[in-house]
């Protein structure tokens, strides 16, 4: 028989965890966890849902962007077509406005509060509760972590990064309260030690003691791990072998980011160690590091900044030498917004090879993409404008059979984007009167065209 438990009768707990010294290994769903449940059964049962966003920083070239058609036979623009194989797994949003048009910090900070103000002052911090700390709380009582907070840029100085308010509107988008915004890690080994690490562990020397003598964190549980792998079936072997050679992968690309920061100190002093060499390896082993996260169910429930806001990053990966932010100050050049236009892909790229790995992860009678909602975008649209109007919002993923996709819909101006976030949130069954500047759910199962919502 495949796949199932084959030495007992006792189910492995969905809730499996492995300790050993200074470890703590999750697992991922295997087939032995339900031992004789048909498969008709398992794509009754009800999914586990996971919520994930990610931010992009300085707006977009909307010229590359906005499909021409709108319903189900638009044509993927050149920014969205590296997502073309996600096409039936994407809903392309146009016409919603900004619940909060204010510079750079409106478009981080109201991307999953909905927000309709701010502060006064760079000491006056106040926004509303985003939508994936409300689904910390309703999801994460049944895993480690409620949530998983991450960024590629370090986080700037304290006091005023924009228009004389708080840095905190643009180096996070997710805000535990009104006045509580949470900070975004952007060094992988600290993401890492608190996916495995054993934080429960009363003795932190020994965690000190294992990266000094460069162990892996597999290292104390390899003989739980050969234990489960005698009581599970074929296919669920393959699956651990699989989950724990990307757990060992993970690993060494953050030790070979520390050797690299440790050997040229002068250089990357300002980095954390764990910090890679260039912008697309870190970004990829980010997403590794939540790629993990959610397929051991770690957390259900993560949010990614590919950057902050008026981030001065160049990418010369795809020939852009400008600094990010002047670039988006592109004055309606066309030759300006060209460039800007390839940055934009860049980001769409990274995204779908992060997209193409959920999709070839199985998870219960589907895969990880099927069960997952990602909304991908920003608040801001025409950046040399800073217009908060017809903003770029993706969602992505088949929402646990709750999403429609391969449509692109347009809404009438003034739709509010947080009709969106109160949508996803029904979606996820938690229904609500509000969120942030809301007016209203906005319908988007059989709807491609409406008027002002």
């Amino acid at each position: 028989m495949r796949g199932i438990n084959i030495i007992t009768a006792k189910p492995l707990s969905r809730r499996t965890v492995l300790r050993g010294v200074g470890a703590t290994v999750a697992l991922p769903f295997l087939d032995a966890m339900a031992p004789g449940v048909s498969a008709l059964a398992r794509s009754a049962a009800k999914p586990v849902r996971r919520f994930q966003a990610i931010f992009v920083p300085n707006g977009m070239a909307m010229e590359y962007w906005t499909p021409a058609a709108v319903g189900r036979d638009f044509e993927l623009t050149p920014i969205l077509q590296p997502l073309a194989p996600f096409r039936d797994r994407m809903l392309v949003f146009s016409g919603l406005r900004s619940s909060w048009i204010y510079v750079h910090a409106g478009a981080s900070g109201s991307f999953l509060t909905g927000t309709r103000r701010g502060g006064a002052s760079e000491t006056d911090v106040v926004a509303d509760t985003s939508i994936d700390q409300m689904l910390a709380r309703e999801l994460g009582g049944s895993t480690p972590l409620a949530s998983l907070e991450l960024s590629i840029d370090k986080e700037a100085n304290a006091g005023q990064c924009t228009s004389g308010l708080s840095c905190a509107y643009t180096q996070t988008i997710s805000w535990r309260t009104p006045t509580m915004p949470l900070p975004m890690e952007n060094n992988p080994r600290a993401v890492f030690e608190r996916l495995f690490g054993d934080s429960g562990s009363t003795d932190p020397e020994v965690r000190r003691a294992r990266l000094a003598e460069k162990r892996s964190i597999l290292d104390s549980v390899m003989g739980k791990l050969a234990d489960v792998e005698r009581r599970v079936g074929a296919d669920d072997r393959r699956k651990v072998e699989d989950y724990a050679a990307a757990v060992r992968d993970v690993e060494r690309r953050i030790e070979v980011a520390e050797s690299r920061n440790d050997a040229h100190p002068e250089v990357f002093a300002e980095e954390p160690r764990g910090v890679p060499s260039t912008f697309e390896e870190h970004v990829e082993l980010m997403f590794d590091l939540q790629f993990l996260a959610l397929q051991s169910d770690i957390t259900r429930v993560a949010t990614f900044m590919l950057g902050r806001e008026q981030s001065t990053r160049t990418y010369p990966e795809v020939g852009v030498a400008e600094p990010h932010h002047p670039l988006s100050h592109h004055g309606n050049d066309p030759a300006l917004i060209a460039k800007m236009s390839k940055v934009n892909r860049y980001h769409a790229e990274l995204t779908s090879r992060y997209l193409e790995r959920l999709r070839a992860t199985p998870d219960q009678d589907g895969s990880l993409l099927d069960n997952m909602t990602i909304m991908y975008g920003t608040c801001m649209s025409n950046s040399t404008r800073h217009a908060g109007t017809n903003v770029p919002i993706l969602v992505l993923g088949g929402g646990g059979g709750r999403l429609k996709g391969g449509r692109h819909l347009a809404y009438g101006p003034g739709t509010s984007h947080a009709n969106l976030l109160l949508t996803l949130m029904d979606k996820f069954d938690v229904p609500l009167e509000r969120v942030g500047g809301s007016a209203g759910p906005l319908p988007i199962d059989e709807i491609d065209t409406l008027s002002e919502v």
